[in-house]
């Protein structure tokens, strides 16, 4: 998310309005983002870039914030009164203190389902990758291997066609991918209790099951709930052990639904055939990490969310939310 983005959808949205724009540009994504527990007074932030001073310095007078990755502490708020309105272009304000904001009447909204399509196709692109051994021949061959043993039958991967995808959460990423899924004939199964099927999927043949079944049947699990006390470690030693041994994990989500000491002994015992992790509990993921090592690990630096699509549809949300604001209008999308 670029600033001259949001800069263009705010004067696209609010034409008439006198807007005063100061634009910053940060280092991500070529710089990894910070987490609140590296650093004091920014406990509970998520997923943000740029100090306190700084960030003071770059806000302090203005009414309306629009950010992707701005931190906004209880200390930052108070040092920047005229602040009261925030448009943070992502699916969660992870980055934001939101008791804190309530608190001090700052109206904070978001921009949800922003990169659901992105994400959808990336977890396509993984299931394929992981179930049909795309990267262990892009691995070899990278080393001056060739795999021939990868055309065996009980080497090669088995087609969608055959299999069961179990998908966890059922928010607009996971119906996306329910949605893509459809189309490779695949039996699949959902597990959420919070949502119910519509009658659209019922007629294709989606079932809703509980998590235990899923696990249980699933050929290929995909993750897709938010970070929640109820879903943190989702996958551990006990719910793999749910799972066939000839199944695949695939997390596009968010690193903590996953137990990753618990899934490299799954994966290092043979008591799992396959990962494909795109996300992290601690990212960068340090170079010693474990789960680095392993051949039946298919691992990218959290890019399922990136395209061109997701950037400029986050940016016009965003610039929506100011107009109405602007207009004494209510939000839309208001956390």
């Amino acid at each position: 998310m670029r600033s001259d983005m949001f800069e263009t959808a705010l004067r696209q949205k609010c034409p008439q309005a006198p807007l005063d724009i100061v634009r910053h540009d940060l280092d991500w994504p070529d710089k990894p983002m910070e987490h609140g527990y590296a650093h004091a007074g920014m406990d509970g932030l998520k997923e943000y870039m740029g100090g306190a001073d700084d960030t003071v310095a770059l806000i302090d007078g203005a009414e309306i914030l629009v950010t992707h990755l701005a931190p906004l502490s209880a200390g930052i708020m108070d040092r920047c009164p005229s602040l009261k309105f925030v448009a943070v272009s992502r699916g969660g304000p992870v980055n934001i203190d939101m008791k804190a904001a309530r608190e001090r009447g700052i109206t904070v909204v978001n921009t949800p389902g922003r990169n659901a399509s992105a994400v959808a196709e990336f977890t396509i692109g993984a299931i394929l990758a992981e179930t049909r051994l795309i990267t262990r021949g892009h691995d070899a061959l990278r080393q001056g291997l060739w795999r021939g043993d990868l055309y065996r039958a009980d080497r090669t991967g088995e087609e969608l066609s055959e299999m069961t995808v179990g998908v966890i959460g059922y928010g607009e990423i996971g119906m996306r991918v329910v949605r893509l899924l459809k189309v490779f004939g695949c039996r699949i199964l959902v597990a959420d209790p919070y949502v119910q099927l519509s009658a659209g999927d019922l007629a294709d043949g989606i079932e809703q099951v509980s998590l235990e079944t899923l696990l249980a049947q699933s050929d290929v699990v995909t993750l897709h709930p938010r970070v929640t006390q109820e879903t943190e470690k989702l996958i551990n030693a006990e719910t793999l052990a749910q799972m066939k041994q000839t199944a695949i994990l695939i997390n596009t989500a968010r690193g903590p639904l996953v137990d990753y000491d618990a899934l490299y002994q799954a994966l290092a015992n043979g008591k799992l055939r396959g990962a494909m992790l795109e996300t992290f509990a601690i990212e960068p993921v340090p170079a010693d990490w474990p789960l680095l090592k392993l051949e039946n690990v298919t691992l990218t630096p959290h890019i399922a969310g990136a395209s061109v699509k997701t950037v400029t549809y986050a940016a016009g949300l965003a610039a929506e939310e100011v107009r109405r604001y602007l207009a004494g209008e209510p939000p839309v999308n208001r956390c």
